[in-house]
């Protein structure tokens, strides 16, 4: 029935709000007055807006604010029955937080870190007691966004992995049981699916290309038009931080990172893979990265050749379904229509495709697997292609 939830920022304001909205009393804790300040107003903010809207009115969201207490005070977390830590995504800043939280919560309550990619065992191992820890990836705004990764670390208990996935039932998620994989399932696949739109790149396309085709097929942005939306200086700061144990030999492309570099580092500082108006919604194509991209053909030694909107879209599934075949391989995905669910809840999938893996069962298996080892002998060394038939 209490929630704690460290971190007052927008991830973790829109967990306390999906919590209060639960009905549960709720403990926002920061470590300075400034930021918790702004937490609050935040989620004040939240409910004045919703009684404008006539979505809730006046008592409701009264009596929804009446359950948040805020505090700097660690030791206030001895009365939550449950602590998500939602600080900022550094595998050291959440050992040290989950450092303190050892030492605060109370023995029973259940410790959970919300990460979109680190390890949950690496996170759990500051503690002494790792079998209360799990894994709670909310996709953002966490009050409005319906899914839930729920990531089992090695020594999560089964009582704690219940209590997980009854809770994101009861926060109106839609909670998917994951392993504890870099990336877990949505990232994973995502990352496969943005690899092979950058080698696109490479080939011969260009990012608004790539992106126009699929979005006419459904989805709701393509993935650079998102790169620039969420700020190229994520995923820079992911790829460096990889860096040291990258394949050498590997095919990688260095566009984004020759982006960052430059300080275009997407709608944030007015260019990315585009450039922005000054309302910052209207994306333009820029000769300054199409010359980072045929540069980056020049120096692969790729002579560089026309796409076909359908060769993009296919080639985008594909990488996403040899990824499905691969987590479920791993046993990282316990179901093939969990991978589904979340593409489609948490991606932006087309719906009505179903899902990579819905729709790869739709499509003659002779020619997937033609399509799937032409994009491995493409895409070099290190490309592990999958078992498809655990697929379909």
């Amino acid at each position: 029935k209490q929630v704690a939830v460290i971190g007052a920022g927008t991830m973790g304001s829109g967990i306390a709000i999906a919590a209060l909205d639960a009905d549960l009393s709720v403990l926002l804790l920061e470590q300075d007055e400034d930021a918790l300040e702004r937490g609050r107003q935040r989620i004040k903010t939240h409910y004045r807006e919703r009684v404008q809207s006539g979505k809730i009115n006046e008592i409701q969201a009264a009596t929804n604010e009446s359950r948040l207490t805020t505090t700097t005070d660690w030791s206030r977390l001895a009365v939550a029955d449950l602590v998500i830590e939602a600080v900022f995504e550094d595998l050291q800043v959440k050992r040290d937080v989950f450092g303190k939280i050892d030492v605060h919560a109370r023995q029973g309550a259940v410790l959970a870190t919300n990460t979109s990619y680190l390890d949950i065992d690496a996170i759990a191992e500051v503690t002494q007691r790792p079998q209360d820890v799990i894994g709670l990836h909310f996709f953002s705004p966490a009050n409005v966004m319906k899914l839930l990764e729920v990531v089992r670390g090695d020594k999560t208990s089964a009582d704690v992995l219940a209590t997980a996935m009854v809770l994101g039932t009861r926060l109106k998620k839609t909670p998917v049981l994951c392993g504890n994989a870099f990336g877990f399932i949505g990232n994973r696949i995502y990352n496969a699916y943005r690899r092979q739109c950058e080698f696109m790149l490479e080939d011969g396309a260009w990012p608004e290309e790539v992106d126009s085709a699929l979005t006419a097929m459904g989805f709701a942005m393509g993935p650079f038009a998102v790169a620039d939306l969420s700020g190229l200086d994520i995923a820079w700061r992911m790829r460096k931080a990889q860096a040291a144990t990258r394949d050498p030999g590997e095919r990688y492309v260095s566009i984004l990172d020759k982006l960052c570099e430059q300080g275009r580092l997407g709608r944030k500082t007015g260019a990315g893979y585009y450039v922005y108006t000054d309302d910052k919604k209207a994306a333009v194509s820029d000769q300054t990265v199409r010359s980072l991209i045929d540069q980056a053909s020049v120096e692969r030694g790729i002579e560089r050749r026309s796409l076909s909107a359908e060769e993009i879209q296919r080639r985008a599934l594909l990488a996403m379904v040899n990824e499905a075949a691969l987590l479920l391989s791993e046993g990282v995905a316990t179901r093939a229509e969990d991978i589904d669910v979340v593409l489609t809840q948490g991606y932006g999938f087309p719906r009505w495709e179903g899902g990579p893996v819905f729709w790869a069962r739709h499509q003659e298996k002779h020619r997937l697997e033609a399509e799937l080892s032409q994009l491995a002998r493409e895409a070099g060394h290190g490309f592990v292609l999958g078992n498809l038939e655990i697929l379909l």
